[in-house]
């Protein structure tokens, strides 16, 4: 009959903390949209954009945030339930009914475990995804009114090579400058620069173009025939149209370029690949056009050194395996030519050392005094480039690891938190919470920029504040089992703990 009474509190435990889990995952998202909502409305609003297209922003925002406040939420639910269960005196009656710590911590880092499961999937699988449309997206509406995103004091680029206009005051709410210098550049010919002491913008009604209504300055200009003239025009009220300035949103329809937050696990796993290779090349190639030019000075046939990267195309591991062949099973045929990357493989594989044509008997030749300019500098940069290339993916493999883990972590960590400070109520929750988030995430960050410069090892940039937590954790936990009394109270118990060491070390 214990089997079934360890099942039955199993699934209440579980149960009590599915509702303060949800309500922390709900309310953590929202309130980080809402921080989105309150930094971007202003400029999305102010660029007269649809409001469907203001709030797919802001959808495609959310699994981001989701991917945040999983473990957040895991915390928050697991002190907070636990505290509840211990000032009720519940977890007290379950040990006193020979239940052990152990056993209750048991299904919460089942659940947590499964939870970190989903984690995983949802930030290898949908939040790539996410963040591929919304970067897109943010490309597009920043395309969509240069005016709105002009910045003041910096020389900003109108069209691309041929507008470039600078103020000193800029109010997007009414397009008015001050203090305007305007530099045109579109005609080889010659070369204008317009000065103005103000000046407002509008569009014209199909968007398509720009007009500037200067106020009070000159026109200066010097053409290219005619180098020692130059000529000043002054002007009270001057018109300049800017001609293909869209004002409507276009969509880009498909955009292949994805960075490292835009990948999943197996992409950034081929990439950190490739790099690797190109990291182990460089210095090859080097050599190899060394010996190459040698070879050709003395007529001496050197090995050939190949470094075949087609292998790298494959897919590593047995997830990224699992998945190509869910991919092979599930996807159409155009939907797989389409996720299978394409890398060109030369015909002479870098690194392959030609031989030297070598003169037939009785045929004088002459060998080519020749060498490659720069043979066999700029490797070392090249191979510290690779490197650095595969290490900011690689960080990013195990970051989104480590934010999945963080769950069973956070778990772990908050079951005795929540056991002995069962007293601290919603100031216990919010305070704990905020300082392990802050510190966990402000790790993250630390840890993510010291892995991209080559300082620390990826594994240990992004899980030193998992291992950290865990073995807080791990020690709060070893001190609850052995804690004496009743599971309520507002100390560990050090002082009894260490009294009865004393006293064992006494008896032997």
């Amino acid at each position: 009959m214990a089997q079934p009474a360890v099942r039955i509190l199993n699934r209440y435990l579980l149960r009590q903390h599915l509702a303060p889990l949800g309500f922390a995952l709900g309310a953590l998202t929202a309130l980080l949209l809402l921080n989105q909502v309150a930094k971007q409305f202003g400029q999305l609003v102010g660029k007269g954009l649809p409001w469907g297209v203001i709030l797919e922003v802001f959808v495609l925002s959310i699994p981001f945030i989701v991917a945040m406040t999983i473990p957040m939420a895991v915390l928050v639910a697991v002190l907070h339930t636990v505290s509840r269960l211990a000032q009720d005196n519940e977890i007290t009656a379950m040990k006193a009914g020979g239940v052990s710590i152990g056993a209750l911590l048991r299904p919460l880092l089942g659940g947590a475990t499964v939870l970190a499961v989903l984690a995983f999937v949802w930030n290898d699988q949908l939040l790539p995804r996410s963040n591929h449309r919304l970067r897109t997206l943010l490309v597009d509406i920043q395309r969509k009114k240069p005016s709105f995103a002009l910045k003041e004091e910096a020389i900003n680029e109108v069209v691309p090579g041929q507008f470039f206009l600078r103020a000193a005051r800029i109010d997007p709410a009414t397009n008015r400058l001050s203090d305007v210098t305007i530099y045109e550049l579109g005609d080889a010919e010659r070369r204008r620069i317009v000065v103005a002491d103000s000046g407002r913008m509008a569009y014209t009604p199909g968007g398509t173009d720009l007009y500037l209504t200067l106020l009070d300055g000159d026109i200066r200009e010097i053409k290219r025939a005619e180098p020692l003239q130059f000529n000043r025009t002054f002007f009270h009220t001057n018109q300049i149209r800017v001609a293909g300035v869209s004002n409507s949103l276009e969509r880009t329809p498909e955009d292949d370029f994805r960075s490292e937050r835009e990948m999943g696990i197996c992409e950034m796993a081929r990439e950190v690949r490739l790099a690797r290779m190109d990291a182990a090349r460089s210095p090859l190639e080097g050599r190899a056009q060394i010996l190459r030019d040698l070879g050709h000075l003395g007529g001496i046939a050197l090995p050939n050194g190949i470094i075949d990267s087609s292998r790298a195309d494959t897919l590593p591991g047995w997830y990224c395996g699992v998945l190509g062949k869910l991919a092979h099973l599930v996807l159409p045929r155009e939907a797989q030519a389409a996720q299978t990357p394409t890398r060109l493989v030369p015909q002479t594989p870098p690194g392959r050392l030609q031989a030297p044509v070598v003169a037939q008997p009785g045929v004088i030749r002459r060998p080519e005094l020749g060498l490659t300019p720069g043979a066999g500098l700029g490797e070392a940069m090249r191979e510290r480039g690779s490197r650095q290339r595969a290490a900011t993916y690689e960080v990013e493999i195990q970051k989104k690891l480590a934010i999945s883990s963080a769950c069973i972590v956070f778990a772990l960590l908050g079951f005795p938190l929540g056991l002995r400070f069962s007293r601290g109520g919603a100031g216990l929750v919010i305070g704990v919470s905020v300082a392990v988030f802050a510190v966990y995430y402000i790790g993250l960050i630390v840890g993510e920029d010291l892995g991209d410069r080559l300082i620390v090892s990826p594994f240990f940039s992004m899980w030193t504040a998992n291992v950290l937590f865990a073995l807080i954790g791990a020690g709060l936990l070893f001190l609850v089992r052995h804690e004496g009394g009743h599971a309520r109270g507002g100390s560990w118990g050090i002082a009894s703990w260490f009294a009865g060491l004393r006293k064992r070390r006494s008896q032997a």
